[in-house]
């Protein structure tokens, strides 16, 4: 779903026009930049990304019926629409816990750069 049906979405449910929650949700879906794919998800899509949310965008969004919209129900809105439940950070980290490629367990493992050297 794209941050404009999000939105569009939220105006049904809640009044107002889409344009009124459209930062809230390119808020969500702005870390497509770094993946491209279904994967950004697990940067934002989840319970804390929702409280992210509420401290970025305060914890309620005026729409153009003058109603206060809670961020919360907005930001939790948009999770449920793409991933079906509410998932937790450690929902997408548990795979990693159960099969972590090889340098991901390099604890202490120091690499640095060669250090500039000016003539």
């Amino acid at each position: 779903m794209t941050p404009y049906k999000h939105a569009q979405s939220s105006a049904r449910k809640w009044g107002g026009l889409p344009e009124d929650y459209i930062k809230l949700h390119d808020w969500f879906d702005e870390t497509k930049a770094y993946t491209g794919d279904w994967t950004h998800r697990a940067l934002r899509h989840h319970s804390a990304g929702i409280q992210w949310a509420i401290e970025k965008f305060g914890h309620a969004i005026m729409n153009a019926n003058n109603q206060m919209i809670p961020t919360k129900i907005l930001a939790e809105q948009h999770v449920e629409e793409d991933c079906g439940f509410i998932p937790t950070p450690k929902d997408y980290l548990s795979p990693l816990t159960k099969n972590p490629e090889k340098w991901m367990l390099a604890v202490g493992k120091k690499t640095t750069t060669n250090p500039l050297e000016i003539k």
